[in-house]
């Protein structure tokens, strides 16, 4: 399966793809059209109301520097965090065994985490710009 890994380059972009979209799905609704009923869903898990905008800033900016690739390692890492505070706040009510409760934060949490941890790959805007090494390009 050693010619799997020439298609590393794909697989995170794949990864970068899909998480943003379901990171954009979700938080676009919370930055442009935030509703009461959000508000009083975060007021109830203890956070303050204007945590709704909060997390669609980071939810649909996050996504999209994911999806071109830019400054992927601490958008990803935000998302991570973001992700393990709706898992502890939000989705544990029922313990840690309910894992239908936090399947899709669970989810998202860790392959928010390898991307912070593993970057974005040569397909990206990351790559283009800072380079291999995530240092600044010499032309």
């Amino acid at each position: 399966m050693k010619f799997m890994s020439r298609l590393a380059p794909l697989s995170l972009l794949a990864l970068r793809g899909a998480i943003g979209l379901v990171f954009l799905y979700h938080g676009y609704p919370k930055l442009v059209h935030p509703t009461e009923g959000m508000r009083t869903f975060f007021m109830s898990h203890g956070f303050p109301s204007y945590f709704v905008e909060v997390s669609g800033i980071l939810e649909f900016f996050g996504a999209l520097l994911l999806i071109v690739g830019l400054f992927t390692r601490p958008a990803a890492l935000l998302l991570t965090i973001e992700m393990i505070v709706a898992i502890v706040k939000v989705h544990s009510g029922h313990g840690i065994y309910a894992v239908r409760e936090y399947e899709l934060p669970l989810a998202l949490a860790a392959a928010s985490f390898v991307l912070a941890t593993i970057g974005a790959g040569v397909a990206s805007t990351d790559h283009l710009v800072f380079g291999e090494g995530g240092k600044t390009r010499r032309g």
